[in-house]
């Protein structure tokens, strides 16, 4: 390789990097905010792609789960957080640790709010939470698409909290795409110029492994609703890839016997219900035909336990 090739790109983990062009900006965007507020929707719309599941059900997320967005001016790598609420177990606990972490260790906050109803109590303890780090905030209303007749009630109470802690605000749905691009602009602004921290062409840095897990997760949420609501953890046991299909099995943790026939339901009808459905979901993620087998299996008290969250994924991060 020549010097000239050798100075247009880095070299990280056998992936060839480009270098950035001088007035590209580049740095990470920690989305934060209460539980089902829109924060996986918002990511998988930024990114074009679908990786952080998305459910009616409150504090889907989990996982710290990054989500990259290339543009000609800038990288913006997006830090979805679980939603910030007081925690009942210790893997609430877990989560809500990791959220606060995410806002010291990112270089912009986007504070996501659902601007279909006032502010409250627990977007108060949020704006005081961010409030005391000096990193850059941006508080963004959205669900403006649901917004009613009080639209404008609902907006002065954001907008007062927005004055109190002189932060810049804008207004989007995640869901319908309306001012997203602006919402993309205004975060670009924040940023520094820097380099490329991952290759143009990629939207995550997890592992297939792990979006699989997640999307059989999202399945459970969707068709068990409060049936089954968080003691639900999937471990992906074994993906095997040949040249016509990929066989994936994986083992769903439930913590009690009668959530375990819940997921099985009668005659098998609801884990039949479940792999179909995240089947469908995991053939997108890896443009091919998938094989799906699932397992359900009883751990007692596993929320409860660090042992037990480290071993299915789940850790304070660093």
């Amino acid at each position: 390789m020549s010097s000239i090739e050798n100075d247009m790109y880095l070299f990280s983990e056998e992936v060839m990097i480009p270098k950035a062009p001088p007035d590209f900006k580049s740095g990470f965007i920690g989305i934060i905010g209460r539980p089902n507020v829109g924060k996986s929707t918002l990511m998988n719309q930024l990114v074009g792609q679908k990786i952080a599941i998305t459910s009616p059900v409150a504090q889907t997320t989990r996982n710290r789960l990054r989500g990259i967005l290339t543009t000609p001016k800038a990288q913006l790598i997006f830090v979805d957080t679980p939603g910030i609420h007081k925690p009942h177990h210790q893997l609430g606990e877990v989560l809500v640790q990791n959220a606060k972490i995410a806002i010291e260790s990112v270089d912009v906050v986007l504070f996501v709010v659902d601007a279909s109803t006032s502010c409250g109590t627990g977007d108060l303890y949020i704006a005081d939470l961010v409030s005391r780090s000096d990193t850059p905030i941006i508080l963004g209303l959205n669900k403006i698409d649901l917004q009613s007749e009080k639209a404008k009630a609902i907006d002065a109470s954001y907008m007062q909290m927005a004055e109190l802690h002189k932060w810049q605000t804008i207004k989007f749905s995640a869901q319908s795409g309306q001012g997203l691009v602006e919402l993309q602009e205004k975060l670009i602004e924040k940023l520094d110029l820097g380099p490329y921290y991952y290759p143009p062409d990629l939207v995550t840095d997890q592992p297939e492994r792990f979006i699989m897990g997640e999307l059989i997760r999202e399945q459970i949420l969707l068709l068990t609703r409060e049936e089954v609501p968080h003691s639900v953890a999937v471990a992906i046991d074994k993906v095997e890839e040949t040249t016509t299909i990929t066989r994936v099995i994986a083992t769903i943790n439930v913590e009690r016997d009668s959530q375990k026939g819940i997921l099985i339901g009668k005659g098998g009808t609801m884990l039949k219900s479940i792999g179909s459905a995240a089947r469908e979901q995991i053939q997108k993620l890896i443009a091919g035909k998938v094989y799906l087998e699932l397992f359900v299996k009883v751990q007692p008290k596993w929320r409860q336990s660090r042992i037990r969250l480290a071993e299915l994924g789940y850790r304070v991060e660093e």
